[in-house]
Order: structure tokens, then sequence, then C-alpha cells
């Protein structure tokens, strides 16, 4: 738990992914506040990534120069890795995340699949935007989730712009600032060998949890316990 006193403490910026609003992260909100930390959270649009990126960079401006982490989940590594060369980000957390590098986005890492790796049950894009199939939205992106939160957010999908998929990062901050990531072994939508791949480039700090993509739903604690060892390692240097 964190000394709720401890003003060097990091303020921590959660940003979501594709499907999804900022609204899951809640339940880390809620340990992340009760054990001192500020937190913000980003409201991607999830338009395309130089938006997303923008209103992340707001977010991080909102803090007044106190020193920051973002935390992305699934598309939302994109958003950080392109974001988080804002000089006031200090380290940068990967849940069940894409961490491309240069030249790379979202579209190209996973275009090539390899064989027997699950497929997403995306739709074809309809006016530009993306969803999954809400009748398999649960087994594939939540299926440690009740069954009753699932089937909320499989109905209350954020359309995801293919813009957003397609946006290349520029200059990956992992380059430059020390990350880590969880790896959710469970996880149907990224493949979790393709997650310790990137890990592993990125030279994170990996920790592995039992979860699905909905990992920071359906384990906050394993979520919050990472974001706080970064914030607490970032804080002594």
């Amino acid at each position: 738990m964190a000394n709720n006193s401890n003003s060097a403490l990091p303020t921590i910026v959660l940003v979501h992914g594709g499907f999804v609003d900022g609204s899951g992260w809640e339940d880390v909100y809620r340990i992340l506040k009760q054990d001192g930390y500020r937190v913000g959270i980003v409201q991607n649009p999830t338009t395309s990534l130089a938006d997303d990126v923008a209103v992340t960079k707001r977010v991080i401006a909102e803090q007044k120069g106190s020193p920051v982490i973002l935390v992305g989940h699934s598309y939302g590594g994109a958003v950080i890795t392109e974001a988080g060369t804002d000089p006031s980000v200090s380290g940068l957390v990967y849940i069940t995340a894409f961490a491309p590098d240069r030249d790379e986005s979202v579209a190209s890492l996973i275009k090539d699949p390899p064989p027997g790796a699950p497929v997403p049950p995306i739709l074809p894009p309809s006016d530009g935007f993306l969803a999954l199939d809400k009748t398999q939205f649960a087994a594939s992106f939540a299926a440690d989730v009740s069954p009753e939160k699932s089937d909320f957010m499989a109905n209350s999908q954020v359309p995801w712009g293919v813009a957003a998929l397609s946006g290349a990062i520029t200059e990956p901050a992992w380059k430059a600032k020390p990350s880590w990531y969880l790896v959710a072994t469970d996880d149907r939508m990224i493949p979790p060998a393709a997650q310790r791949l990137m890990a592993k480039r990125a030279g994170a700090t990996v920790a592995e949890a039992k979860g699905s993509h909905a990992i920071y739903v359906s384990q906050p604690k394993a979520v919050a316990e990472l974001i706080e060892k970064a914030a607490q390692t970032l804080a002594v240097r």
C-alpha cells in the first residue's frame, strides 16, 4: 500500500482501448485512490491515433507538471507508446496491450496472426468503425467477467475507428522510458505469446496473471499491484 503522505508519488493516468470507455477502470481507480495516488482517466474517442494521443496529452497537461505514469489497455498501449514521449511522463504500464515500435500500428501487428491463434470476432467496418459481434463478446473479450457485466459491455460498445488501428507510431516512448507489462494468460484478443514478445522487445518488467482481455475489469487488484510497483519504483529514483 502506498504512503498517503508521499507527495513524490507520480500521478497515474489510465488509458482505455478499443470497443470500451474509461469507466472500465473504475475498480482499479478506487484501489489506487485508496492507496493515496492521484488518478486521471482518459476518455479516448478511439477515432484515430492522433486524436487519442491529443486527448491523452490534455489529461497529462491537467496534472500541472506532476510526474505521470501512463497505463494503457489493449489499443491504449499504442496510445501511451506515442503520447508517452511527453516530458511529464516518467513510465509506462501496459495491461495486455499493444506496444508498437516505430512505424508500426495495431493493424500491422495483427495482420498475420499465428496459426491456431484465436481470431477476435470483429465485424466488417460500418461507416469507418468497427464493433465486436455481441454474441461472441463475452467469450473473446471478457470471459472471466460476470455474465451481467459482460453483456452490458457488449451492448455499450464504443465504435472503434479503422483509422485508429492504422495509426503508426512515430517515436515509441518505451525506447527511452521504463515500462512494465501485465500479460493476461487467458487473453483471446491478443495472444499471450504476442504480449510476451512485445514486452520483451520493450525491455519491460513483466508480470503475468490468469485472466481475460478484460483483466483490468476482472482482476483489478492484480492490475493495480503492477501499477503501484511501477509508481513506487519511479518514486525512489
